[in-house]
């Protein structure tokens, strides 16, 4: 995308929407700016039709385009809806939502956040695709949409040009993922400090984890996280992770998992994959080196994982970022944070 013309996200507000979530892409993409501090989205919002539209609060929001607004978008996001009406209960959509959807050009990127999923599953859009819903509605949404591959347990999918997320806090991580991957980590980094958010989730972390915080009189494992950021460079073995907790491994696994809501290892993973991402994105540093101080080791160690978890080479992702790469200085690189679940060895 090039920065000189904002890439346009269109926003569908349906009748009974959640506030949270119509306001996400508005506050997420709306905080991503070039070097030269240019908007790199315009978010513009459409229901219906012109005019008030219920959400789930006291209050109704007006909305001033139509659907016609949609033939002109480059994304299109539909937030969740809690009266969806026959496209919840029986998987279809009423004409004056399918003459809505009617709009959307050929090749128009497709966002869903929580039960919006619903909307273009029903559309035909997810068929055969990967999606993800609020972990509540899963089982329901699988039985209505069969044709979909539902992954229950994610915060958010990519399959491209569709793109789905579980509920509520999930839509940030979705938009932030969005905004990660049009214009690299620097720009969603600085997006997430804007919005007060950590800078990444993975999507294919957890969505309910059964004890999100330890119990008062446990120990916990964030000394534990904290050295392992300082060490990313070095080989890191899981009982060097478990001493710093004073606990033992087989303790220490299970409440980093029931913390985090995946294991160590996919965690210090995922870290050394963001390191990676920032170094290809903002220095120069032969890819010896990238895989090196990012504690992958080898070049075909970083080249593996960073496939594995991008879905391109790091010499394709570097030349991707080329010119964010010659205006954000190498020196000042913030710390990897968040979950991951790329599954490969940890060196």
């Amino acid at each position: 995308m090039e920065s000189q013309q904002a890439h346009r996200v269109v926003v569908l507000a349906l009748s009974g929407l959640l506030p949270f979530e119509l306001g996400t892409p508005h506050r997420i993409f709306g905080r991503a700016k070039d070097p030269a501090g240019r908007p790199l989205y315009e978010i513009l919002t459409c229901g219906l039709a012109p005019g008030p539209v219920r959400t789930d609060a006291d209050f109704a929001i007006h909305v001033e385009h139509g659907p016609e607004l949609l033939a002109t978008a480059d994304t299109v996001v539909v937030p969740a809806s809690y009266e969806l009406g026959p496209v919840h209960e029986e998987g279809r959509l009423t004409d004056e939502l399918a003459a809505a959807l009617a709009h959307i050009r050929p090749g128009t990127r497709l966002v869903s956040i929580c039960t919006g999923g619903y909307v273009l599953a029903a559309a035909g859009f997810l068929d055969g695709r990967p999606a993800t819903t609020h972990w509540a509605s899963a089982e329901h949404f699988q039985r209505l949409f069969p044709a979909v591959r539902v992954d229950p347990d994610v915060l958010y999918t990519d399959d491209g040009d569709v793109l789905t997320s579980a509920g509520v806090a999930a839509g940030v991580d979705l938009c932030l993922h969005i905004v990660r991957r049009d214009h690299g980590t620097a720009v969603a980094n600085e997006v997430a400090r804007r919005t007060v958010v950590p800078p990444h989730r993975d999507g294919g972390q957890a969505q309910f984890i059964a004890r999100p915080m330890p119990e008062p009189q446990l120990a916990t494992t964030t000394a534990a996280r904290a050295w392992v950021l300082d060490r990313l460079h070095e080989p890191l073995r899981l009982t060097d992770l478990a001493r710093q907790e004073a606990m033992s491994v087989r303790t220490f696994t299970r409440r980093f998992r029931e913390e985090s809501g995946v294991s160590p290892g996919q965690w210090i993973v995922g870290r050394r994959v963001e390191r990676a991402r920032q170094l290809l994105e903002q220095t120069e540093l032969p890819m010896e080196q990238v895989a090196r101080d990012s504690g992958f080791g080898t070049a075909q160690s970083l080249r593996k994982h960073v496939q594995a978890a991008l879905g391109v080479s790091p010499t394709a992702y570097r030349r991707t970022f080329r010119a964010a790469a010659a205006t954000e200085p190498a020196g000042n690189l913030p710390p990897p944070d968040g979950p991951s679940v790329d599954a490969g060895p940890v060196h």
